[in-house]
């Protein structure tokens, strides 16, 4: 692997709109200009050259085409994997910050 070689992570988060966990793999994660409590998502990557076309994949994709850059706020995270073996820096550390536990197993609405 060289150097050069931007990250892969893969992040698990809930859909704002309809609460559906969504799996998106991505180059580039930051600070968002948005605030503290949102993370900057970019240079997606979906995998084209599969003979296999996963439906939801597939519609991921086409809702993103236009999307420069998804801003995301970090209590719909769920997780975020790194698939290489460089390391995920953000501009500021915010290790410091306090997160609160969601309760997600409220399912009414």
């Amino acid at each position: 692997m060289s150097e050069n070689k931007k990250p892969l992570f893969l992040v698990h988060y809930k859909d704002p709109v309809d609460g559906k966990l969504i799996s998106l793999k991505a180059r580039s994660i930051h600070d968002s200009s948005l605030g503290l409590s949102f993370i900057s998502i970019s240079d997606f990557v979906f995998e084209t050259n599969q003979l296999v076309i996963k439906p939801s994949e597939e519609q991921l994709q086409k809702k993103l085409e236009n999307t420069k850059s998804l801003h995301i706020s970090i209590y719909s995270i769920v997780s975020i994997e790194e698939l290489s073996e460089s390391k995920l820096k953000f501009k500021d550390d915010k290790s410091k910050l306090l997160m609160f536990p969601s309760d997600s197993t409220n399912t009414t609405h």
